[in-house]
């Protein structure tokens, strides 16, 4: 069977550090969408990993670790990743139906970005473009790697039809450049998870970004150009719905989001500079400062149920420590009229909140009973107003620091 692990806010929620605690209990990680615009940042052995394309089972020997179909690949980004692991043969299965960020598709992103009228606030590594050329059938795929005779008839066609200023010898140098190192890892992972789910091995489905950014349901057009919620585990991966068991949706005690677009519990001052600070948001692939607010209970809850959510991951609550009152939006008001749900169209939202009293301390906590009475009190909340159990809490970036609730 299989289990999924989604964010269900705008990302960057701590997805990695759970699939890294979850890691060791799994055959198989796989990650199902999204490209390097991702990160997933793990804190183990007193080092700290940043991982944009490889599952976050790669830090223990006996996971095998598998990029599934729906994410799109860039081969140097990849490379580079890859060589900060030394043992990955055997360990790490790329799928054949992966498709190649190519060189030209960060310059289209960084043109769209550029232009004010068209930006979204991406990471200009290339992965709409990509995306694009996906969905128009004009992609390359990892597979196609294979097979350099039809792979140069596949270039020649594509810059006939696709490119301005990439030539057939670029493209063919770009992809002779990185195959001979990635060629060993690519294979037909379906079959590869089909043959798992067949032995009873067990499979840990690891999402990018978060639910508010998905490209159908995400608070378009600022989303990114995947499916991430839990759908697409099937999608991107080859399993299909019936080997699908718990669905864990992630979130941070507070929220965050990257990039332009509405985010209606937003504290651009004294809280948002604190959560800021206190909380090192700041993009583990660009680097850029995170907007940061309260936790938006309508939201979370919007996402746990497109995702199917049967239990909660709460992280980052040690982040909250030492402020005196903790704010939750519990609804939004527009032109005067109260919403308790998501609208298709999230600008202009003011926020109803509901007031929590704050704590001191929760870093390093292992228990759940050892917490302050009111961070206890404000995740019981939490769980109530989302409507999903709370099963367990960060508090720390520390693998270890994990309070696990029964």
């Amino acid at each position: 069977m299989a289990d999924v692990v989604v964010g269900v806010q705008w990302g960057d929620e701590g997805k990695g550090k759970l699939v890294d605690r979850l890691a060791p209990n799994y055959d198989f990680v796989v990650r199902f969408q999204g490209g390097h615009n991702a990160g997933h940042t793990i804190v183990a052995n007193e080092k700290t990993y940043a991982l944009h394309l490889i599952p976050s089972g790669v830090l223990y020997p006996q996971c095998k670790n598998v990029i599934g179909n729906g994410v799109v690949v860039a081969l140097d980004a990849l490379i580079q990743e890859m060589s900060l692991f030394k043992d990955l043969k055997g360990r790490l299965f790329i799928s054949n139906r992966a498709h190649l960020i190519l060189p030209h598709h960060p310059l289209l992103d960084i043109r769209h970005e550029n232009n004010p009228q068209m930006a979204i606030g991406t990471t200009k590594k290339g992965i709409g473009p990509a995306y694009q050329d996906k969905v128009a059938r004009l992609g390359l795929r990892m597979g196609d790697l294979l097979e350099p005779k039809f792979l140069k008839e596949k270039i020649a066609h594509y810059c006939s039809l696709r490119t301005r200023g990439l030539s057939f010898k670029t493209l063919e140098d770009y992809l002779n450049t990185y195959a001979k190192q990635v060629i060993p890892y690519i294979t037909d992972t379906t079959e590869l998870l089909w043959e798992s789910v067949d032995k009873g091995q067990k499979i840990l489905l690891e999402g990018a970004q978060g639910s508010m950014l998905d490209i159908d349901f995400g608070t378009y057009p600022f989303v990114t150009s995947s499916t991430t919620i839990s759908a697409g585990a099937c999608s991107g991966s080859g399993l299909s719905v019936k080997d699908i068991d718990q669905v864990i949706g992630v979130a941070k005690a507070y929220c965050t989001r990257v990039g332009h677009g509405p985010f209606p519990t937003e504290e651009g001052a004294e809280v948002g500079a604190f959560l800021q600070k206190n909380g090192h948001e700041f993009g583990t692939t660009t680097q850029r400062a995170r907007r940061c607010g309260y936790f938006d209970a309508v939201a979370v809850r919007y996402a746990c149920r497109l995702n199917g959510c049967t239990q909660l991951a709460l992280m980052k609550l040690d982040v909250l420590d030492g402020l005196e009152e903790i704010l939750v939006g519990v609804g939004y008001e527009r032109e005067g009229k109260k919403l308790e749900h998501v609208p298709s169209n999230l600008e202009g939202l003011k926020p109803i909140y509901r007031v929590f009293k704050g704590w001191e301390r929760t870093a390093g906590i292992a228990h759940f009973k050892d917490l302050p009475k009111e961070a206890q009190e404000y995740v019981l909340a939490l769980e109530g107003l989302v409507g999903v159990k709370i099963k367990s809490l960060s508090t720390s970036p520390r693998r270890e620091d994990m309070v696990l609730i029964p």
